[in-house]
């Protein structure tokens, strides 16, 4: 068990839980506090102490600060504020000043800009300050009258031959955002930009700060996390230690609304409950065909919502998406139906078991189909309504491949088999 996991299932289960993250040494708190729940952050912020919070950001860099006074009330802000240093005082509330979930919220101020006219001992002295201030190495912006040139990797400052170089040989081309894009855009230059430093910058170009590799990565594992959540119907600030009653809460009503759409379903079943009262066997088979349209419209569903969250495809250029999927379905369900046909006719026999057979693969395939087309549209449309097609296809592209493959199945039963 990790100890961020173990402090997490304390905190589940003691009623102040502040103690066992507090009775940790203090140079762990940092790291524990930052792997933790939004959930378990925010009710470990409201039970520590006053002293005990100084202790803790004191200990922090300004962005850090930042994030964590986001979880106290504005008084406690004000006099924790107030317990600090003009200059860490004067940083922190700048960077509160911004939208924490746009690209100023994540940035940091761990960066140094130097005129790219200037010499390496100047560059190399003003590192060396930052550094004995700060405790850490700071990323080199080059500028030219203000306006950005790029990075001076630090490792420059060893190689570098002063007497014959200059910075502008050394520089290299920065991927920037402006301080208000969101969490989204900053991930998209990312993804571009792998290892690299983002600069932030303001309306008129000028550097407000910097995001770091590890930040990004914590911004995308958190998007997962999200996504993951979102298809699932699970609340976001769930956290697997939680108890029943909260469990219980914020999951009932996506169940009721599941509830609703299989009565629909089953209301399609009665309409056909004398064909598999004469047909007993059909029953076996209905949760295969169902089952198998469930998980091909999900796979589709996938692949589109990925689509349209990176721009590739929306309702006006997704036919050939509906197309591809629809007739993936149908490959994949001729694939498959075949498979069940002659399980089903292995264990029956004669006319009846080619019969048999006959229904359950063609069923497969217009199941397949049905899943393709319904897992492809479903996320577009929703998309052009304006709703978030990973939270709201899943029920809908259920209900489609449930209802019209029963219909399809026992419907083609009845016809064949009575």
């Amino acid at each position: 068990m990790t100890r961020q996991t173990g402090l997490q299932e304390a905190i589940a289960v003691d009623p102040e839980p502040s103690d066992p993250f507090t009775d940790l040494p203090l140079n762990e708190w940092r790291e524990v506090f930052f792997r933790l729940t939004e959930d378990v952050k925010e009710h470990l912020i409201a039970d520590m102490g006053r002293s005990e919070l100084e202790t803790f950001i004191a200990r922090l860099d300004p962005d850090e600060v930042t994030d964590v006074l986001g979880y106290t009330d504005e008084e406690t802000r004000e006099a924790l504020l107030a317990t600090l240093d003009s200059e860490r005082r004067e940083k922190i509330n700048f960077l509160l000043s911004f939208d924490p979930e746009s690209a100023a919220g994540v940035m940091s101020l761990d960066y140094v800009t130097v005129d790219e006219r200037r010499d390496f001992s100047e560059v190399i002295e003003r590192v060396r300050r930052f550094e004995e201030r700060r405790g850490q190495v700071p990323t080199i912006f080059v500028t030219d009258d203000e306006e950005l040139r790029g990075e001076l990797p630090g490792a420059a400052l060893s190689v570098a031959d002063p007497e014959t170089e200059a910075i502008s040989d050394y520089v290299q081309e920065t991927p920037h955002v402006r301080y208000d894009h969101d969490d989204e855009a900053v991930l998209e230059v990312f993804k571009q930009n792998r290892e690299r430093s983002v600069a932030v910058l303001d309306e008129e170009e000028d550097i407000l700060g910097v995001i770091h590799a590890e930040d990004l990565l914590r911004l995308l594992e958190e998007a997962r996390g999200q996504t993951l959540y979102e298809f699932t119907g699970v609340a976001e600030e769930e956290s697997v230690l939680d108890g029943p009653g909260t469990k219980v809460r914020r999951r009932y009503k996506w169940l009721i609304l599941n509830l609703g759409t299989a009565f629909m379903a089953a209301a399609v079943v009665g309409l056909f409950e004398s064909t598999i009262a004469a047909v007993a066997i059909l029953a076996a088979y209905m949760p295969v065909v169902a089952g198998m349209g469930g998980n091909a419209g999900t796979q589709a569903m996938a692949v589109t919502v990925r689509g349209i969250s990176l721009d590739e495809v929306s309702l006006n250029t997704g036919k050939r998406v509906i197309f591809n999927e629809v007739v993936a379905g149908a490959v994949n369900g001729l694939i498959t139906g075949v498979l069940v046909a002659v399980i089903a006719i292995a264990f029956s026999f004669g006319e009846f078991g080619l019969l048999l057979g006959a229904v359950i693969g063609i069923s497969m395939v217009a199941n397949l189909v049905i899943a393709g087309f319904f897992g492809a549209i479903t996320p577009l449309l929703l998309d052009r309504v304006g709703f978030d097609p990973a939270t709201s296809a899943t029920i809908f592209i259920t209900t489609a491949t449930d209802v019209l493959g029963f219909f399809v199945f026992l419907g083609l039963a009845q016809a064949v088999l009575l």
